[in-house]
């Protein structure tokens, strides 16, 4: 079986953080999400470990959410290999928590622009800053709606020394069926070489109780085509995932969409990308 990196798993610790953005989605307004209750679910199914994915917490936590998350990982036993930490590129602090973050090793950085202003990715001061990042050796995941990757595709082009890592697919409209249009900028997004394609979120994207193999496929198929197996890492999108049929049906969609491929293109896109992109090791 091949071994599973997971570039998007999500925690959930109420005491330590705040998630306003979860208070409306019932299978999330409540409850904690923690790494035992990962392990638990993912026990037996070939996860050899996890790259921790910023929470969107609300803005006066996102250190504290990096500065807890770091302490787990230093208990092996729960198997985050690194950390993909919230940064505010658009900010004047971000040089202070640039550095502190980098004294902590972690693995890559995001700022979820989906719920931002259009220019907030336009702005110089926003790109100059990642390209910080990407001269410190290290990935910048990015979040876009649908409607927002033509803005994503410009970003992309001026900050070509940074690795890029498109979140979710580009959160394809899947409940609504569409494709089309997504399908252009997905295209023309995946011409630009420093572009790599997250395998994540589609089962979340699906109208309700619709999540399956051959409602993503499509979308899934897609991406294949155009970013390829080589620009592409996987992700559960873990506990959103539970807005389809959660995690393990997730992974076994995974498995069958994998077996469909070569070895070197399943083992690529199932962790071999990933540990390169993110400078980690299972």
């Amino acid at each position: 079986m091949i071994k599973l990196l997971d570039t998007h798993q999500h925690l959930v610790y109420r005491d330590v953080a705040n998630y306003s953005w979860a208070k409306d989605i019932p299978p999330l307004a409540t409850d904690n999400f923690t790494v035992e209750d990962y392990l638990k679910l993912t026990e037996g199914l070939g996860v050899g470990g996890t790259l921790f994915m910023e929470t969107g917490v609300d803005d006066p936590d996102y250190q504290n959410e990096a500065k807890y998350v770091q302490k787990l990982s230093d208990n092996p036993n729960n198997g985050i290999k690194g950390l993909i930490v919230s940064i505010r590129p658009e900010d004047d602090s971000f040089d202070h928590w640039f550095n502190e973050t980098l004294q902590m090793n972690v693995s890559g950085y995001r700022r979820i622009l989906h719920v931002m202003p259009d220019d907030t990715s336009q702005a110089q001061t926003f790109r100059d800053n990642v390209k910080k990042i990407g001269k410190a050796g290290k990935p910048f995941d990015i979040c876009y709606l649908p409607t927002q990757l033509s803005i994503a595709y410009d970003f992309a082009k001026d900050c070509s020394e940074v690795n890029l890592v498109l979140n979710h697919c580009g959160v394809p409209s899947i409940a609504a069926g569409e494709i089309e249009q997504w399908g252009k900028d997905i295209k023309k997004l995946a011409e630009l070489p420093n572009v790599f394609c997250k395998l994540s979120g589609l089962m979340a994207y699906c109208a309700p109780g619709t999540s399956s193999q051959e409602t993503i496929q499509p979308y899934v198929d897609h991406v294949l085509q155009t970013f390829g197996p080589n620009r592409m890492v996987w992700g559960s999108d873990w506990p959103v995932v539970n807005l389809g049929k959660g995690i393990q049906e997730w992974i076994s969609v995974t498995r069958n969409i994998l077996s469909k491929l070569s070895d070197s293109e399943a083992e690529a896109i199932a962790n071999a990308n990933a540990q390169k992109i993110y400078n980690t090791a299972l």
